[in-house]
């Protein structure tokens, strides 16, 4: 069976070939609805599948971006997924995601195929230890954008959530409400991934503000199965946490995973904060109060900082933007 053609779906719409392809771009600003629907009838009538590796190579442009995101199980992650993919089909443009599970030789299997595959740019949760991967799409000039971590040194474009503030957020509503023996628990500290030394740093530092000393026994950082222990740590304490700020949604999963084992009460018992907002939080009992990041926000910025690089408009952009995070205030503080 003859394969439809450009032509052919030209010749059924009597429109020229141009028209069409205009049509196929989205360019409708550049006909009548008249005539758009006349080549949307003859699409569908002939069955016309577009060939994208013709329009690809006349174009020079997959209208493909890659998305490697460090843990696709952070809530975080996947509502910048799904920003971005609202915000590049909106552009014509399809994603492929993938998840490198903060593993350094994942992230470089999967941005060598990306490369491969000729993707247009891609949009990466670095997992900080491919430096001379990085570099070199820096120098070839291939459109690339950091999220969620800072590796400021290369100058790459950045989106990020100001974590010095999200933590200062959490540890001023504890002092509010009268508690100063507050911990902090991280998932696991390695290649110095940005966002958790800024929320432990900002721990610090909004906990001096207040004249409340740091005791280095309240900050626990551990892989998730590990969490569990550095919870039973801090309470066979000589004088336990009266609060605990969850450094992110997976540790304030475990966190309250532990709380439900050992029949604690919240916040009777210990009061709980976690950056990063999670769909349970307000209908879990009691309510949990977090630190919201503006993910459709910052997603939506770093498709936009991507497309201009793809598209090469405007000034180069290699700095790190750094968004605020909102505290949802609800009863477990």
């Amino acid at each position: 069976m003859k394969a439809i053609t450009i032509t052919d779906v030209a010749k059924h719409a009597k429109v020229s070939k141009s028209t069409v392809s205009q049509y196929l771009n989205k360019r409708y600003e550049y006909m009548s609805e008249k005539t758009r629907k006349k080549i949307e009838e003859a699409i569908e009538e002939l069955n016309y599948q577009p060939n994208i590796i013709a329009r690809s190579l006349k174009q020079k442009s997959t209208f493909t971006v890659g998305v490697v995101v460090a843990n696709i199980l952070h809530t975080f992650s996947t509502q910048i997924i799904r920003a971005i993919e609202n915000y590049f089909y909106k552009h014509g443009f399809q994603i492929i995601v993938c998840n490198a599970d903060d593993q350094p030789e994942k992230e470089k299997n999967y941005i060598e195929m990306l490369r491969a595959k000729q993707v247009d740019g891609i949009i990466i949760f670095p997992t900080g230890d491919n430096l001379d991967l990085y570099k070199r799409m820096k120098s070839d000039q291939f459109p690339v954008v950091f999220m969620d971590r800072a590796i400021e040194e290369l100058n790459i474009a950045t989106v990020m959530l100001d974590n010095h503030l999200a933590s200062k957020l959490a540890v001023d509503r504890f002092v509010e409400k009268g508690y100063e023996n507050i911990a902090i628990i991280t998932t696991s500290i390695f290649r110095n991934i940005s966002p958790r030394l800024e929320r432990i740093q900002g721990y610090k530092e909004a906990l001096e503000l207040h004249g409340i000393p740091v005791n280095l026994d309240y900050i626990k950082t551990a892989n998730a199965e590990e969490i569990s222990d550095k919870l039973s740590e801090l309470f066979e304490l000589k004088k336990p946490p009266q609060a605990i700020l969850a450094g992110n949604d997976i540790v304030l999963n475990e966190v309250l995973r532990y709380m439900k084992k050992h029949n604690m009460n919240i916040p009777d018992d210990v009061a709980v904060i976690g950056i990063d907002e999670v769909s349970y939080a307000d209908f879990y009992t009691p309510t949990i109060t977090t630190v919201n990041q503006p993910a459709i926000e910052m997603a939506n910025q770093a498709a936009q900082l991507l497309l201009n690089q793809i598209n090469k408009t405007g000034k180069e952009d290699t700095s790190v933007h750094r968004l605020k995070p909102t505290l949802l205030l609800r009863n477990s503080c």
